[in-house]
């Protein structure tokens, strides 16, 4: 049998067996160790598994995935991330479209605090989506402002998931972080500038607060709002200027970020007894959940670097179909944005990495650069119909005014501003890149 067919086969199987419903780390695991073991019989096959399970012990960088998942669950459970959005409103509530503007500023601090999606989709649609629309904002447009924004989690640093591809991609994490600001803010940027856009056009999509009301905030609360929302500022401050400024070690900043959000939740007499177990309980369960997801793609990797299936995939591209590297990179791209149709970011990861990182390193592209184009492509597939992730978690969490066509309906003018997000970085890839040489001094 070639080991084409035995690759296609590995992956046909994992496949098969994630739509029967299968954990993702089970499944990738399964195939990869049972792939080992008729390969290279018990020895080969014992030591794929054991050897990547030293490489992930062995990894030190780790430590910060538990450290800044318990940063983002301190400040989500002692509801300094609901202080952040009554900031927002008061401050931003004059502006036509100021709220949901306002709300992408809050998807941007609650991504510096949590580095995952789904935390900003809870906090938008409950805490700003009934707001938004008791306010008369547009429920299609103020669906699709949330979805979007809370998409920046992956892209903002701390994002989890770059702490995930560059375990794989065996990138520098510090480095993918930087390489992640300047096109998260950039896209931000243009979320906003779509909805002040829109807004001055169709002022009724999004209502300015009524001047009774405003004026009706005492000053004092106005500046204790504002407090509130420098916080969070303060926290990323505290945790990364010392990392740029090469101070500390990225696992040590880790470990300032998380002592400070405790100390914060304490000052502010928030941090009971309830808070700090969900805290914990939900830092180790997400923490674990990722250390298989890891350990499987290590042992998947393994199996596919010993097959040398990666050559035989470039040169089926390069050599038989003759395409250009810039094609087969579109390619990839696309074939992220179909899977996202039913799986999650660290699924899509984990099932392709050992293939296409690999690939992207021989064909000439930064590595470095392609995980940021990875991370912007997960977004887009998050919002992409029919099964995008972040359209069902919408679904669960909006209120029963809202239907599911309104939500199909709501993120294509996001989907078409990331889309365009992405093709800016691609054709500029020093978007990604500047900030990273810079601190790095490349």
């Amino acid at each position: 049998m070639s080991y084409e067919l035995i690759a296609t086969l590995m992956f046909s199987s994992m496949m098969l067996m994630l739509l029967t419903g299968q954990r993702v780390f089970g499944a990738i695991g399964f195939v990869a160790v049972v792939a080992a073991l008729l390969l290279w019989g018990d020895q080969g096959g014992f030591d794929i598994g054991f050897s990547a399970a030293m490489k992930l012990m062995k990894w030190y960088p780790l430590l910060t995935l538990p450290m800044f998942i318990f940063m983002g669950y301190v400040l989500s459970e002692s509801k300094i991330a609901d202080d952040l959005y009554r900031m927002f409103h008061v401050w931003m509530g004059g502006l036509r479209g100021g709220l949901a503007i306002g709300t992408i500023g809050l998807m941007v601090l609650i991504s510096a605090m949590n580095g995952l999606s789904v935390a900003g989709m809870a906090i938008g649609a409950t805490i700003a989506l009934p707001e938004l629309l008791k306010r008369g904002y547009d429920k299609r447009m103020v669906t699709g402002v949330i979805q979007a924004g809370s998409s920046l989690g992956i892209l903002v640093p701390p994002s989890v998931v770059l702490v995930l591809y560059a375990m794989i991609a065996r990138q520098p994490v510090g480095q993918l972080w930087l390489a992640g600001v300047v096109p998260g803010l950039m896209m931000a940027g243009l979320f906003i500038a779509y909805i002040a856009i829109r807004c001055r056009f169709n002022p009724v999509l999004g209502p300015v607060l009524d001047a009774e009301e405003r004026a009706a905030i005492p000053r004092g609360e106005k500046l204790r709002l504002l407090g509130a929302g420098i916080l969070p500022l303060v926290i990323f401050a505290v945790m990364m200027v010392p990392f740029v400024r090469g101070w500390t070690s990225l696992v040590e900043s880790s470990a300032i970020g998380a002592i400070a959000a405790f100390l914060a939740a304490v000052l502010k007499g928030r941090m009971t007894r309830e808070v700090f177990e969900n805290s914990v309980r939900n830092t180790l369960g997400i923490t674990c959940m990722f250390m298989w997801i890891i350990l499987a793609a290590l042992a998947f990797g393994a199996v596919f670097d010993g097959l040398g299936a990666v050559k035989a995939i470039e040169n089926l591209f390069t050599e038989r179909l003759g395409l250009s590297p810039w094609v087969i990179l579109i390619l990839m791209q696309l074939s992220f944005i179909l899977m996202g149709t039913f799986l999650d970011d660290t699924a899509m990861l984990v099932i392709v990495a050992p293939l296409y990182v690999p690939l992207v390193g021989a064909l000439g592209f930064d590595l470095v650069w392609y995980g940021i184009l990875y991370t912007i492509t997960c977004q887009i597939a998050y919002m992409t119909p029919p099964f995008g992730y972040n359209l069902f978690l919408m679904r669960a969490m909006a209120p029963p005014e809202i239907s599911l066509r309104d939500i199909y309906a709501s993120i294509t003018p996001f989907v078409l501003v990331m889309a365009g997000a992405l093709a800016l970085v691609m054709v500029f890839p020093q978007l990604a890149l500047w900030l990273p040489d810079l601190v790095y001094g490349k």
